[in-house]
């Protein structure tokens, strides 16, 4: 009878065990199974996905045409045989002056840049840079190197100022690098 008692409260010691074992309190994190099929939700992964801006399709010079505010550096850039480079793998970062900004040089500048193509040159690319700079990137930095070869001073008193010139309109992303819009033509030392 005794041997009975003992196999018995064995037995029931053994059953409370697994039964605790399975109510979940075990401190083992339950394990989950991963599906394939699609929730009724979205998860935060596929929420992201769907905030997240879809990269760039047009190059610096589609995306310049598209504005239509800046003709004058279009046909600066024809005229210097410099748009396929700006239509190139890059990236670039353009600080791109409006045909406003063009129109406020003084009276023949313009022209007479347009016939010295080689002068035209070297100031279409002291606006560009080499590689990608954001604006918060540009916040930072007190100068960036010109594909010219110049440094182009930057300043951060009332906005920021790339060699003087106000950025407008900052960020323009491109498939081959990004878009500053500035208010004047820079000029290289």
């Amino acid at each position: 009878m005794k041997k009975m008692l003992t196999i018995f409260m064995a037995a029931l010691v053994v059953a409370a065990i697994l039964i605790c074992g399975c109510t979940g309190d075990s401190t083992t994190p339950p394990t989950t199974v991963a599906t394939t099929e699609p929730t009724a939700e979205p998860t935060t992964e596929q929420t992201t996905e769907q905030t997240t801006a879809p990269p760039a399709e047009k190059d610096i010079v589609e995306t310049a045409t598209e504005a239509g505010t800046f003709t004058t550096l279009l046909t600066a850039l024809d005229a210097a045989n410099l748009t396929e480079t700006m239509k190139g793998d890059g990236p670039f970062t353009v600080f791109a002056p409006t045909d406003a900004a063009f129109e406020a040089l003084p009276a023949g500048a313009l022209d007479g840049l347009l016939a010295n193509t080689t002068e035209l040159s070297r100031v279409l690319t002291y606006h560009v840079v080499a590689g990608k700079y954001m604006s918060t990137e540009i916040a930072g930095m007190s100068s960036l190197t010109s594909l010219e070869g110049s440094d182009l001073a930057i300043t951060t008193d009332g906005g920021v100022k790339v060699d003087g010139a106000n950025v407008t309109t900052a960020d323009i992303e491109c498939s081959n690098g990004v878009i500053h819009v500035i208010d004047a033509v820079m000029l290289p030392p």
